[in-house]
């Protein structure tokens, strides 16, 4: 009943909807996510915001993939230091390079002995690495905390990086927007691990990850968005094309095929739709921009070491790399020098102190940098071929090469993809290298959420990685089974059937071959583990209650990869039996056997041929071997179906039981539910304190920029005159406090101290502020009032007249309208038609009651001026009280009279004023002049006469049923051409002598009602012509 009242208001119904339409809005944006080695790239997708990049809070539109924990000189448990994102971030990697965290998507899902960490750490020597306590996995252990601070996760770190992304695109969406879905690129080579690292830092971030999508996929789907591609329902070709992705951390090489295809739409209608399937994937983990500054960075080493001053002190090349501040400046540098050589031919650089206080200078050409990279360069074919063979093509078979990342942009690897597919004009440079996967990203998000409506495109992604399953079979032995390939697409459903009838367990794996010795010899790695826990109890069940066989059961497993992730899935997992059902027959149908009435498709036996009915046994789908019978089962079961045949027809069906299984996962330890929320609280704490220390640098800047104020405000002449000497020295005094506390004591000052400092001026100098501008908005507020005053007093007389007016205008229309009664002449009788005789029916014409001429009633009544009589008298009573009053004040006195005061009082007394203007307003207009008399549409009669509705010339006709006027004779003749002639002329000579009549009672009256209107204005000339004048306009617009 309480729901049913609250949504019977229609207020709280519209407010209700609003809420969820803006939560509605809200919750269908979406955000596309490039998560790149060096830079991480976002693009919003809302309502109002098709696909538009985030910007960082520098206007630049990508993020340097970094963060920096500013370290404090004594940091105290519980307190958290200063963050920096991005390229503030990297400035601070010379001063702080045990602080500041990049690339940090190379070490995601990785055990800390994995040698891509040894080589990421190598780089980095002032990071202090150390193995998760729960998976072994890279975290850092930061001097900015006190020592006994847990170490930071890597998914902890990029966690705080989505969360920096997510309030740069919250910023963007505007209206408080709250974004927490999005779709995050990863390579195509990341293990089932390595997704989850990315899904936990998400979920640590408190955002929702839509789906995983790999880098060359976006890349496809960012490239078919703006093209149509040939149909191969209608016999076109698709096109090939491959996507070479080099970007800091490693390279890929993706084949894909594009197409169209037609396909059902709703109702009778087909559609074109687009499709991109990836085919084949390659790659090399190592081989990238890193690996290339690392080239660089190896060689100024090298020749720093081998320099008079360096050999001075000492140097090796060991001692210059283990040096935190030397190493953290030559890893930038040599990424600079890198950059320029892609445009230019020779560059250098310098450094001061580098290395126990001594300079160096290096010089370096692009030929020698090439020279140096020749191994790198070699393996670009060799990420290239693999992905050929995977996908079963040849380089001529490709249509073009799309190029994608900043290390594609290297000179040496152009020249070494010219060389490798023969026609420069098949690499396509029309495609921006740096952000269609993050435009592809958000494209694949806008696509998943229900809230926007995009071109179709149907994406089809590959595992990459082969992948099968693990059990101990019913003989005690180890049992292996593949069940996807590395071409298999995602969303593949796999069905396998065990013989197992007693509880065992399932290990699902994934093989990771050898690359880069990221997984020396290749592995099995296993990704999770499902174990039954009801199949010995539901085995027995099938066999006592169904009378099942061990030949008759089987336990089925049905799976399928995941989209969202590549992650293998379960769908179902039970035991059937095929058991057989004796179906009794009615009693129709016993009735037709005792008669011989059997169903039509019986025949008659051939001599010698038994009654019974053979039976064939069904088969299940299973990819081990079939069960088959025995003779003597076949013997038995064939005597039980002479046996059921006797009572009823024999059925089969499968009956099936599900079977409970718990998951456990495998690989690297599955965080426990405990250390995910410290790990959410430890972040949310560190948001809560940049949220203080960013209130506290308010407040400090606040309370500085008071200090300079209250120097202005001294110098004013106006301030002077509204403030006392002592409030003037008290001022002067607190601020001058106030400046040389900020660079002492204050900066260790909390917040709330910042802010009682800033009080004690702003007590002084308010007052002084209020009184000032006072004392120049006062006059202006009381002239307005004066005349307000004066206005509403007019009105008052005007509408008092007006009142007197309209009462005497009533009283002699009462008299006017009597006299103009008996002035009314009567009508003279209509002619007689003498064509009555060609009229099919009888009809009866029927004139409208004349309206009685009337006058509406006053406007307005002596009440309603109360109000404004009242607040008028109110008003001037107040104002003659406290005006001398505030007259008495001295400049230095707090005013008594103020402008909101009067301001207020002015607005109630201009508002009574409309509102009682208002009421004439919305009065209906209701003219008086008389009614003209109405007659209805002529009904068919033989007796009465046939009138014309209109003024204008009479026309023949059609009646209400659409036939004509004219009775036709009894041998069906029509009237002649003089008979109708005849007619028209008796109409017109009928209609005029009307209209003559109607017009003389209109003069008529018009002359009364201008006669009482005269004697109306005569009685008083004082009335305010204001209501008069919106009468007459509301007349002419009737």
């Amino acid at each position: 009943m309480a729901r049913n009242k609250i949504f019977s208001s229609p207020f709280l119904t519209i407010i209700c909807l609003f809420n969820l339409f803006t939560s509605i809005l809200a919750a269908s944006a979406v955000l596309g996510v490039d998560l790149g080695t060096e830079y991480i790239k976002a693009a919003l997708v809302k309502p109002g915001i098709p696909l538009e990049i985030v910007l960082t809070k520098d206007s630049r539109r990508k993020e340097t993939a970094a963060i920096a924990f500013k370290p404090q000189k004594n940091p105290k448990k519980g307190e958290y230091p200063e963050r920096a994102y991005g390229s503030d971030a990297v400035a601070l990697s010379a001063r702080f390079p045990g602080d500041v965290y990049p690339n940090l998507k190379t070490l995601l899902g990785l055990s800390i002995d994995n040698s891509v960490v040894s080589e990421w750490a190598s780089r980095r020597p002032a990071l202090k690495l150390v193995a998760d306590k729960t998976r072994n996995t890279a975290a850092f252990l930061s001097g900015a905390f006190t020592s006994d601070e847990e170490p930071w996760t890597v998914e902890e770190i990029l966690a705080m990086e989505l969360q920096s992304i997510q309030k740069n695109a919250e910023s963007l969406a505007g209206n408080g927007s709250k974004i927490k879905d999005l779709v995050i690129t990863v390579p195509h080579f990341y293990t089932a691990e390595e997704k989850r690292a990315v899904q936990l830092a998400a979920d640590l971030a408190g955002l929702r990850v839509l789906e995983l999508v790999s880098d060359g996929l976006a890349v496809g789907l960012n490239y078919a968005t703006s093209r149509t591609f040939p149909s191969i329902t209608t016999g076109g070709k698709p096109e090939y094309h491959m996507v070479f992705d080099m970007g800091a951390g490693s390279t890929k090489a993706s084949v894909l095929k594009f197409q169209g295809r037609t396909v059902k739409d709703v109702g009778k209608y087909n559609k074109t739709i687009q499709e991109v399937h990836v085919l084949g994937n390659g790659w090399d983990r190592t081989l990238g921009g890193d690996a290339l500054n690392a080239v660089i960075m190896d060689n100024m080493i090298a020749q720093f070491v081998e320099s008079p001053k360096a050999q001075k002190v000492s140097a090796t090349i060991d001692g210059v790399k283990g040096y935190g501040r030397a190493a953290s400046k030559l890893w930038k540098e040599a990424e600079r020098l890198r950059q320029v050589l892609s445009a230019n031919t020779n560059t250098q650089a310098s450094f001061e102190g580098l290395y126990e206080d001594v300079d160096f200078k290096y010089k370096i050409s692009r030929a020698e940098f090439e020279t140096m990279s020749m191994s790198h360069a070699a393996r670009v074919g060799v990420v290239i071929q693999k992905a050929l063979d995977m996908a079963e093509l040849e380089v001529t078979d490709l249509d073009s090469v799309i190029l994608h990342g900043g290390a594609s942009r290297t000179p040496f690897v152009q020249k070494e993809l010219e060389k490798i597919f023969g026609n420069p004009d098949k690499i396509r440079t029309n495609v921006n290298s740096d952000e269609a996967a993050v435009f592809g990203a958000g494209f694949r998000g806008a696509g998943l959420s229900p809230s926007f409506r995009v071109k179709e495109i149907r994406a089809f992604e590959v595992a990459s990685f082969r992948a099968g399953i693990k059990w101990t079979n019913i003989y005690e032995k180890p049992q292996h089974q593949q069940l996807w390939k590395t071409t298999s697409f995602l969303g593949a459903e796999k069905q396998y059937v065990f013989k197992n009838q007693k509880d065992f367990s399932i290990e699902f794996y994934q093989h990771v071959p050898s690359l880069e010795n990221f997984s020396p010899g290749g592995a099995e790695k296993s990704t999770f583990e499902i174990t039954t826990l009801n199949l010995t109890e539901s085995t027995a069940v099938l066999k006592e209650k169904f009378g099942c066989t061990d030949d008759d059961i089987n336990l089925k497993l049905s799976t399928r990869l995941g989209y969202s992730d590549g992650e293998v899935a379960i769908n179902k997992l039970y035991l059937d039996c095929e058991v057989e059902d004796v179906e009794k027959p009615g009693v129709v149908d016993s009735m037709k056997n005792m008669f011989g009435f059997g169903k039509k498709d019986q025949v008659s036996l051939a001599d010698g041929e038994s009654s019974e009915i053979a039976i064939e046994g069904t088969s299940t789908e299973s990819s081990s071997t079939s069960t088959t019978s025995t003779s003597t089962k076949s013997a038995k079961k064939s005597k039980e179906t002479k046996d059921s045949k006797k009572d009823g027809k024999l059925t089969k069906h499968f009956e099936v039981v599900p079977v409970a299984y718990k998951s456990t996962t495998k690989g690297l330890p599955e965080l426990p539910t405990a250390e995910i929320t410290r790990m959410k609280e430890r972040i949310s704490a560190f948001a809560d304190s940049d949220r203080s220390r960013r209130l506290r640098e308010e407040a400090l800047n606040q309370l500085e920029g008071f200090t300079y104020k209250a120097r202005d405000v001294l110098a004013d002449e106006a301030f002077i005159a509204a403030s006392t000497e002592e409030e003037r020295a008290s001022l002067e005094a607190k601020a001058k406090d106030a400046s040389e506390w900020i660079y002492a004591e204050g900066r260790d000052a909390t917040r709330e101290e910042l802010k009682s400092k800033l009080n004690e001026m702003k007590e002084i100098v308010t007052p002084v502020e209020k009184r000032k501008e006072e004392a120049a908005a006062l006059p202006a507020a009381l002239e307005e009032l004066n005349k307000v005053i004066n206005d509403a007093q007019t009105f008052i007389k005007s509408i008092t007249g007006q009142i007197k007016n309209e009462t005497e205008a009533h009283e002699q229309f009462t008299a006017s309208k009597v006299a103009a009664s008996k002035a009314t002449p009567t009508p003279s009788p209509s002619p007689v038609d003498d064509f009555v005789e060609l009229e099919e029916e009888a009809s009866e014409t029927t004139t409208a009651p004349v309206e009685e001429e009337t006058m509406d009633p006053p406007t307005y009544k002596q009440e309603d001026l109360t109000l404004i009589e009242q607040l008028d008298e109110e008003i001037s009573i107040w104002l003659a009280e406290i005006l001398p009053k505030q007259k008495a004040l001295q400049a230095t006195d707090n005013p008594i009279l103020l402008v909101k005061d009067v301001q207020e009082r002015a607005k109630k007394l201009t508002d009574a004023q409309v509102d009682l203007l208002m009421k004439s307003m919305k009065k209906p207009y209701k003219s008086a002049r008389p009614t003209k008399k109405k007659t209805s549409k002529p009904k068919k009669s033989k007796k009465t006469k046939i009138n014309s509705a209109a003024k204008g010339k009479p026309t023949i006709n059609f009646g209400e049923e659409g036939e004509n006027f004219f009775k036709m004779g009894e041998n069906g003749e029509m009237p002649s051409e003089e008979d109708i002639k005849e007619f028209i002329d008796k109409q017109q000579r009928h209609q005029a002598a009307k209209d003559q009549l109607v017009k003389e009672a209109e003069e008529k009256a018009e002359a009364v009602k201008k006669s009482a209107e005269e004697e109306t204005t005569d009685g008083d000339d004082t009335v305010e012509p204001v209501v008069e004048r919106e009468d007459n306009r509301g007349h002419d617009e009737l």
